[in-house]
């Protein structure tokens, strides 16, 4: 029996490089950093000075009354979910229909955080009425839920950073399965806060270039020494083909095809097998029916640490073998940072955009490309990608050894 053809129609995003889409885009393809000095305030006891914030603050778009009640993830998802629903033409559709998939791999953490300090200092009687719709996990799918009337089902996968790109191959497995015709998916992330910071950096996972933070996220460099956090989020609006053409909506490409594995080797470190990985690439590639020769694109997980980076690149190298020498490969963290839970959405929203402009985003920051870096890596500005029939991989992973990999393809009628 043939899948049901889902296709992407929205697109929205609020990101370290801008409020929107297009802006996000545009600073993508220049190769500008949206990493900045923190206030001195905000961590007084980390090592770690910087981090990818918000480039346009959800106040500036939002209202007060939603400010006060959404935690910053929850604002995060609904200011790029009204974007990509607008995007999408504003569709009239049967709530029935409609679903909802917008995951986070952290959650609410930093109105856990605030309303913990005001119950320590001031007591129960101050603490909001909204800290548990707040904090929940779940949160900013439910808020994107209620502000569209969703009612084939509103989900949250969590899957540390792998949790953006599970969440829109879930979203592909509802439409296929007939539960939904459209599906608001995505992710998001706000933990841009001194516990989070400090939970990292005593891992060891953060770079400490507080001397030069634009150039502390290097993907690929010798002289990595890990991740920027980053926070924001993206959204998809996901169709099947058939939904999307009978009301005329602009169709941006196809989501082909996703594969799913898990490690089953550390909580944190990635395996240096690579062959999680290698299999989830591999699984993807057949869901998705796409030729090996078509696959001329992939935005990479490469969080720039020193052992992920060249893990990745490895298990990439075993999974396409020979084909991998086509394939131009963009690490679009060393422009954002690491949004953890929304990583794999915004990259996923890059790489529709890489395929509808036949242009593959530049990877910044490599001074000294790694030896062991076989890949080959768009550097400094963008480049443009075949004509014809094309396919672009996405591929994300996360901490209890989660592998996501998705294939998006050019629309052909």
């Amino acid at each position: 029996m043939s899948k049901t053809r889902v296709v992407v129609t929205g697109l929205g995003a609020t990101t370290p490089l801008g409020g929107d889409v297009p802006s996000t885009w545009e600073a993508l393809l220049a190769g500008k950093s949206g990493v900045r000095l923190l206030p001195e305030a905000m961590l007084t006891s980390v090592n770690v000075k910087f981090a990818a914030t918000i480039a346009v603050e959800p106040a500036e778009v939002m209202k007060p009354v939603e400010i006060r009640r959404l935690d910053r993830s929850e604002q995060f998802a609904v200011i790029a979910a009204r974007e990509a629903w607008v995007d999408a033409g504003s569709p009239e559709v049967d709530h029935e229909r409609l679903g909802v998939v917008v995951a986070s791999g952290i959650g609410g953490v930093t109105t856990m955080l605030e309303q913990y300090d005001i119950l320590r200092e001031k007591g129960a009687r101050l603490v909001s009425p909204h800290t548990v719709p707040m904090l929940m996990p779940n949160g900013p799918a439910a808020n994107v839920g209620l502000e569209f009337k969703a009612q084939a089902g509103v989900h949250t996968p969590v899957s540390a950073c792998a949790s953006g790109a599970e969440a829109i191959g879930y979203a592909m497995e509802m439409i296929r399965l007939g539960r939904a015709d459209i599906v608001i998916a995505g992710g998001v992330e706000a933990a841009v806060h001194e516990l989070p910071m400090a939970g990292f950096a005593a891992m060891k996972a953060l770079s400490t270039r507080n001397d030069d933070p634009t150039r502390a996220s290097r993907p690929y460099d010798k002289d990595r020494d890990g991740f920027v956090l980053g926070e924001g989020g993206g959204i998809l609006i996901l169709e099947s083909l058939e939904h999307a053409q009978a009301r005329g909506a602009k169709i941006y490409c196809e989501l082909a095809g996703q594969g799913l594995t898990s490690d089953g080797y550390h909580i944190a470190a990635p395996d240096p097998s690579g062959s999680g990985v290698t299999r989830a690439v591999k699984f993807a590639l057949r869901d998705s029916g796409v030729d090996l020769s078509e696959v001329v694109h992939l935005n990479a997980h490469a969080t720039s640490t020193p052992a992920g980076d060249v893990a990745e690149a490895n298990a990439l190298t075993a999974a396409l073998g020979e084909h991998m020498s086509h394939v131009a490969v963009s690490a679009t963290k060393s422009m954002t940072g690491h949004l953890l839970g929304g990583a794999g959405a915004i990259e996923s929203v890059f790489v529709v955009l890489a395929l509808k402009n036949r242009l593959a985003p530049p990877t910044i920051n490599i001074e000294n490309l790694d030896d062991a870096v076989k890949v080959d890596v768009v550097r400094d500005v963008p480049r443009p990608l075949p004509t014809g029939p094309i396919a672009a991989i996405n591929d994300s992973f996360g901490f209890g050894g989660h592998n996501v990999v998705l294939i998006f393809k050019s629309f052909e009628a």
